[in-house]
């Protein structure tokens, strides 16, 4: 592959730029940062943190014993996007996930994309997220990804890359709905000067999509619940936000069985049958009688009854081979393949380890580049070189030694910084973006997405688990 050279971080875009360069989208935040007093903004940030902590929006950092108290931070300075913009981005998102949904039925029915060369067949058929159970299933509407979160960096004012597809349980929508109503509760002037297009429908959007992938034998309103694995995961407030902006049950593994192969809620009127899983709970826990069966937090025969035809499972079981990060590679060429269509949006170049040339390439420059699990979340497991010592660069090393075809590499890539306001006062801060796509009988974006930034001066990981915090993302109706 060509070798992409390494950007730092010093020579990020500023998408709100300075002077001259100030684009026009961001005139009124730059006039209201002027005119707004740093002990004001100061204030403004504390009834951000009370208001987030009387919601009771936390996250577990399982790593550190899974606090149950802890606030992922809000940047009150909210990151603008102009329609023109948007329109590139939810054109590229589209074009993606229509791509990542033809490859995973590939992959389960006919493989042709592996017959015809363009993607290693060991690197699908031996992987973790491969899924021989679904061979020949076909779900309904032939989606397998109903939520996908597609993480987005940018370089320049156009250039826009995919860092990682996320096509299993994304999570964060939960924040770029909360994080709006925490600007419109604390800045409702500024949001008033603005005409940004509103994200609050996102749960009916949801609902929408899941009710239009019911199975083909429901013949009522759907029955759609959502499925946790329960109080103690770092993601249950989002399920039991989603549930409740839903209007539908929070259920776990225990509150549902199996008759028939037709999935019932327990209620206290009695039995009732599901239609449709929005389920956040893992494919190897899903069903102890099918995967791992010391799990507690499925339900015995859930996925017979899916194989059957008589429920949905949202996201569909081995979607998480479209998200591994040494299939990722290969996403343009999905775009080529099932679409012929040219990528909208770029990919970052990557190594796979498991290839020799790229190994030797990425051992020898390893201070230069970012390597990551090719199945790792969370900011977990990453190595960034530049600001690697020489001790952490030499452990990386030995393991990637011993498991090669564990880990991908890629430049160490200068993302957009954005305004932050940080205890210094408002500073740059380097962002990322996770859109939310939905795809059901049609594909919805709720126009924005989860921002991410990274609070740290310097630090190029958004993760949340990582230290990272969000920011509310304001995209620009035209006039």
């Amino acid at each position: 592959m060509t070798n992409t050279p390494v950007v730092r971080a010093s020579t990020a875009f500023d998408e709100m730029g300075a002077g001259e360069a100030r684009r026009s989208h961001y005139e009124m935040i730059h006039r209201w940062l002027e005119e707004t007093p740093a002990e004001a903004l100061s204030l403004k940030r504390r009834e951000a943190e009370l208001l987030f902590r009387r919601i009771g929006i936390t996250f577990a950092v399982y790593a550190e014993g899974g606090d149950p108290e802890r606030l992922i931070p809000f940047d009150i300075i909210p990151r603008v996007l102009d329609w023109a913009e948007w329109t590139v981005l939810a054109r590229g998102l589209t074009q993606r996930v229509r791509a990542l949904n033809a490859f995973i039925a590939d992959v389960y029915h006919r493989r042709q994309i592996l017959r015809a060369g363009h993607i290693p067949p060991e690197l699908v058929l031996h992987n973790e997220g491969f899924r021989p159970e679904m061979q020949d299933f076909e779900p309904a509407q032939g989606v397998y990804t109903h939520i996908a979160g597609i993480d987005i960096v940018r370089l320049g004012p156009r250039d826009f890359y995919v860092l990682e597809d996320n096509c299993r349980t994304p999570s964060g929508v939960s924040y770029m709905i909360e994080n709006r109503e925490a600007m419109m509760r604390l800045f409702p002037d500024l949001v008033a000067r603005h005409r940004i297009a509103p994200v609050a429908h996102y749960p009916e959007d949801l609902l929408d999509t899941l009710k239009s992938v019911a199975p083909a034998n429901c013949e009522d309103e759907p029955v759609v619940v959502l499925m946790t694995p329960g109080s103690h995961n770092s993601a249950y407030y989002e399920h039991s936000f989603l549930a409740d902006e839903m209007g539908i049950e929070l259920v776990e593994g225990a509150d549902l069985f199996i008759e028939d192969n037709i999935v019932y809620m327990r209620t206290t009127e009695g039995p009732r049958r599901v239609d449709v899983i929005y389920r956040r709970v893992d494919d190897d826990f899903i069903d102890p009688l099918t995967f791992r069966p010391e799990s507690v937090l499925g339900t015995p025969g859930l996925f017979n009854a899916y194989r059957a035809g008589n429920v949905t499972l949202a996201n569909g079981v081995g979607a998480g081979i479209a998200d591994d990060k040494s299939v990722y590679r290969f996403v343009p060429q999905m775009i080529r393949f099932y679409l012929g269509e040219e990528p909208i949006l770029n990919n970052v170049p990557t190594y796979c380890c498991s290839k020799r040339e790229d190994l030797d390439y990425v051992l020898e420059h390893l201070g230069e580049l970012v390597v990551k699990e090719a199945r790792g979340s969370g900011g977990y497991g990453m190595l960034i070189g530049p600001q690697a010592t020489r001790e952490q660069l030499a452990a990386f090393s030995d393991k990637i030694r011993a498991k090669p075809g564990d880990y991908i590499a890629q430049p160490t890539l200068a993302l957009s910084t954005c305004p932050t306001f940080v205890e210094t006062g408002v500073a740059p801060r380097h962002v990322d973006l996770r859109p939310f796509v939905l795809c059901g009988k049609e594909i919805r974006i709720v126009p924005g997405g989860l921002t991410r930034v990274a609070l740290r001066e310097g630090s190029l990981v958004v993760n949340s688990s990582q230290g990272g915090g969000t920011k509310d993302t304001w995209v620009l109706e035209n006039p």
